[in-house]
């Protein structure tokens, strides 16, 4: 079986909220069975694999960012019939970011009382950007009264005189100006009413995100933007904070960046929710309070969970990880250098076996003792003649070869069967240390299941360079590797040669 994907170009290329589609074709043909599609890995919310293998995804607008751009995701599709046959494929689709125009929402009115510097600063909670792109806020120039001006972050200021005041006192000015998210340009047109005010109102305090109930784990930082207004001014406000009744959250997590903005920055540590608690809640209560002691406050009840340093559990999952693999690096060298050592001895042994020979000579049997005269050629009568007695008999001699292996050094035998274990052990250390580092080079392979398959796999590993027979095979329990690596970066080098699937650890 074979999967067929569409062959026009950049037909995997899509765009945020635009609906996608296409037929996963099979060859050959499957006609007379019954064909299952299936996505195995891989698959993203919204996406649907029907049984007729038509693919079907509207890609969200939260997948790619402004910055971005572009995004790949990667897909497996997998294809299988009633006979057993299967086939898969995987395809990258490229999503391309979609920019999407600001929302502007109703706005509260704007109150504004006679000869004050009248300030009001747009609600950003009905203002904002569903790309979260930075906005600017556009007047429309034919439309702002005399003396008004609205700021380019949204607020608008505005004096009115006694004409002005008068005639807003009879009926209530709309303005519009645009909103423009940055760099894209793209518009939308707000309108804010104006109108006077006619009793001291209380101030109102605004917090984004605008939700009651926030939750979020631990060494997340929580961020709240608070923006201050006041219908009657916002210099009638006099005081704002928070009170909290968790004792450990600091008074400094409140940020003051202007007189009617601030910011609650916060981050719980690891240590914050205790243990055996699954997840600790308070509340945070903001509060503002104006001149004439009217006050508005926004209560938030915050969920902490308790969460693992994955970081730290990380590192340990690798320490594991990198100790096993340099105990069986160790170990390989200790049995490689004893390897050479046996067979060192074997060729002696065997070369001995061959060449040592020892000779034997002996007298035989004595036949008789006979007087033989020699001639001399000198001139006196004592040289002129010699008697020398002589035997008579036979000798023998004889070469034997010497079992020298069993005489001088050691047998064969013992070697052999010695160096075959030694050999055994060695490439059963190879092979189990291959699987075990290209197994759990990722964090991924070492985090699966709870870190449950790892554990059981790292105790099978470990318990595999228990060698039981230490006496037998003449290993050195004190033995030191004299050419061990100084440092880590060097012992990571001579791992990935040991073990080529072996990855160093990174953040």
């Amino acid at each position: 079986m074979k999967i067929i994907f569409p062959s026009t170009p950049n037909w995997n290329v899509l765009e945020e909220g635009k609906p996608f589609t296409f037929k996963i074709q099979v060859k050959p043909n499957q006609d007379s069975t019954r064909v299952h599609f299936n996505i195995p890995e891989g698959q993203l919310e919204g996406m649907t694999l029907d049984s007729l293998g038509y693919f079907n995804w509207t890609p969200g607008y939260d997948l790619v960012d402004r910055i971005q751009g572009n995004k790949g995701f990667s897909v497996l599709f997998e294809v299988s019939n009633d006979r057993g046959e299967e086939a898969r494929r995987s395809v990258e689709f490229r999503v391309l970011h979609v920019n999407r125009p600001p929302l502007v929402g109703e706005l509260k009115p704007f109150y504004v009382q006679f000869n004050v510097q009248n300030t009001y600063q747009i609600d950003p909670n009905e203002v904002r950007d569903p790309d979260h792109d930075p906005l600017v806020f556009i007047p429309i120039t034919d439309q702002l009264p005399e003396g008004a001006r609205l700021s380019a972050q949204g607020e608008f200021s505005w004096k009115p005189s006694q004409t002005q005041f008068n005639k807003l006192k009879t009926s209530p000015l709309y303005v519009e100006f645009y909103v423009e998210d940055q760099p894209t340009k793209a518009r939308t047109k707000g309108r804010l009413k104006i109108d006077v005010t006619q009793m001291d109102l209380p101030p109102v305090v605004s917090v984004v995100p605008n939700s009651q109930n926030i939750r979020l784990r631990e060494n997340t930082t929580l961020n709240l933007a608070l923006y201050l207004t006041d219908p009657n001014g916002d210099q009638d406000i006099q005081e704002f904070s928070f009170v909290s009744d968790n004792r450990s959250i600091p008074k400094e997590a409140l940020k003051k960046n202007t007189n009617t903005q601030y910011e609650f920055i916060w981050r719980p540590d690891y240590d914050f929710v205790k243990d055996p608690l699954d997840t600790l809640g308070f509340n945070l209560t903001f509060f503002v309070i104006d001149k004439s002691q009217k006050r508005d406050e926004k209560r938030i009840h915050v969920t902490v969970e308790n969460a693992v340093n994955e970081r730290e559990k990380d590192i340990q999952l690798y320490t594991q990880y990198r100790t096993s693999l340099i105990r069986a690096w160790e170990l390989i060298a200790q049995l490689s250098e004893k390897q050479e050592e046996l067979s060192r001895l074997y060729r002696r042994a065997k070369s001995g076996k061959k060449n040592r020979s020892v000779m034997n000579a002996g007298i035989g049997a004595g036949t008789a003792i006979t007087p033989l005269t020699i001639n001399g050629d000198g001139a006196s009568a004592v040289n002129a003649r010699r008697i020398i007695p002589t035997v008579g008999g036979t000798a023998t001699a004889t070469v034997g070869t010497l079992e020298a292996t069993e005489v001088i050094g050691r047998s064969i035998s013992p070697l052999v069967d010695q160096l075959n274990k030694i050999i055994v052990k060695r490439n059963e250390l190879q092979t189990k240390g291959d699987i075990f580092a290209r197994k759990y080079n990722l964090k991924s392979a070492r985090r699966g299941q709870n870190g449950q398959t790892f554990a059981k796999d790292l105790d099978d590993f470990e318990a595999s360079m228990k060698v039981n027979d230490l006496i037998a095979l003449e290993l050195d329990a004190g033995w030191q590797d004299r050419n061990k690596p100084k440092n880590a970066e060097q012992q990571d080098r001579s791992l990935q040669r040991t073990f080529r699937d072996f990855v160093p650890f990174t953040d």
